[in-house]
């Protein structure tokens, strides 16, 4: 924990606070005892666990610095990355959590109810049908992603759920720049605008990564997001 600790400050300039570093410790603990079962992460090492899953979660903060969201909804969270980890970081901040496998539903429920968080809501539900709900539709300052599809179909999942004014983060491998200028059209139909591609480095990890991130703009027309499964068979050129 005490690499996660120093790479959290260096990298990122965040001093996790005691009870933060217990809560991850208890994050990590939970993590793994159900992956046994579950197999909710092929990452199953501690140290790749806090590298690879809690300080690459933390990176999102790179994309917006000292201003921080109140709110923020995650697409396809899986086992609760990148938001449970940014949950921790800013208590205060209100999260939606969106995935559509039950198995990490339920984890990301018990893992909430462990760690006493408040404000959280988990949806076991598809992002193509949340962009047309009211009570989501264009309601939060980041909607964001990690390793969810390609940027032409995650953009479709994630603008229509940014409030204008806000924005979207996509945490990419090697193919962010190439997926992000692919997707220039798409990000600008749907309301968007790239602001700019972060390189990201964690300590230990070979693959380049970045945070691709786009500001909301402009309204998203009422078409999008279209069908569930359309945009993943027909992404936005």
């Amino acid at each position: 924990m005490d690499k996660l600790i120093k790479e959290s400050a260096h990298l990122l300039g965040i001093r996790l606070s005691e009870n933060q570093v217990d809560a991850f410790r208890v994050y990590e603990k939970e993590l793994l005892e159900w992956n046994e079962k579950f197999n909710l992460t092929a990452i199953r090492e501690l140290e790749q666990i806090r590298t690879k899953h809690f300080l690459d979660s933390l990176t999102c903060v790179l994309a917006w610095g000292d201003k921080k969201p109140s709110n923020l909804i995650d697409i396809g969270t899986g086992a609760g990355f990148p938001g449970i980890p940014l949950k921790i970081l800013y208590p205060a901040m209100r999260l939606t959590l969106v995935e559509s496998v039950g198995k990490k539903v339920l984890f990301c429920q018990h893992i909430i109810e462990k760690l006493k968080l408040e404000h959280v809501v988990v949806l076991k539900a598809r992002a193509e049908e949340l962009g047309h709900d009211p009570k989501h539709r264009e309601r939060y300052d980041w909607a964001v992603a990690r390793a969810v599809a390609n940027l032409p179909i995650l953009v479709e999942y994630l603008l229509p759920l940014a409030k204008i004014g806000g924005g979207i983060i996509a945490q990419k491998g090697e193919s962010g720049p190439a997926e992000a200028h692919k997707a220039e059209k798409a990000i600008h139909v749907l309301g968007g605008r790239i602001r700019q591609l972060i390189p990201v480095m964690l300590n230990g990890v070979a693959e380049e990564r970045y945070l691709v991130v786009a500001d909301k703009v402009a309204g998203t027309p009422r078409l999008y997001p279209r069908n569930v499964g359309t945009p993943s068979k027909k992404p936005l050129s």
